[in-house]
């Protein structure tokens, strides 16, 4: 059965809107898209290109399968490891507002809270999340993501959509692991852990 991962872009301040380039995602008035582009190194494609290697299918938000569809397909080449997994693996689409997709192969779930023990059965390694901040929104607060990739990078910008919202449940994780990378981003991978509770360091 497969597990539900997310991998995210983020700021430091928890920001993940927009960050490959101008016109990915303005809504909301954002006017920093494009801010983890001078960061991006050797070291952040590697991992990138790790993660996409234990893919069996792919989970999106439809603003960010959009962005995707607009792109991946015109990446050719056979040997990409991204492009190859994106334009050949199964993607399914949380959207109340979209039924037909033309990036195939792709399904429509329309229910992604009901249909994603559905989703693990259908598959035998990893169904991938990609940004997808709503959809990630929905997830968090429902407790169904397995496992975190969190790239953060050296980068404040103060708006804009972030990962964690205020509808998210209170939670402990553990870190399974923790890299950095050339230009200074921290990859760091986290599962859950044991289960949520409060303390005092008060002396009374």
């Amino acid at each position: 059965m497969a597990e539900l991962t997310l991998t995210a872009f983020l700021t430091l301040d928890g920001v993940m809107q927009a960050p490959g380039g101008q016109g990915e995602d303005p809504s909301g008035g954002f006017q920093h898209e494009g801010w983890l582009v001078p960061h991006a190194d050797a070291d952040m494609g590697a991992a990138i290109d790790e993660i996409f290697s234990k893919a069996d299918a792919f989970l999106f938000g439809r603003t960010t399968y959009d962005i995707f569809a607009g792109h991946w397909p015109r990446v050719t080449d056979p040997n990409d490891p991204v492009a190859s997994k994106l334009n050949t693996l199964p993607k399914y689409v949380a959207s109340r507002t979209r039924t037909a997709f033309d990036w195939a192969p792709t399904e429509l779930l329309p229910d992604v809270v009901s249909g994603i023990a559905e989703l693990k059965e259908r598959h035998a390694r990893e169904i991938q999340v990609h940004g997808s901040c709503g959809l990630a929104q929905t997830l968090i607060e429902h407790d169904l993501i397995d496992e975190y990739r969190l790239f953060t990078f050296p980068v404040v910008i103060g708006s804009g959509k972030r990962l964690f919202g205020a509808s998210a449940t209170p939670a402990n994780l553990t870190l399974l692991r923790s890299s950095a990378t050339s230009a200074g981003a921290v990859i760091s991978v986290y599962r859950r852990g044991p289960a949520f509770q409060t303390g005092s360091f008060m002396l009374d």
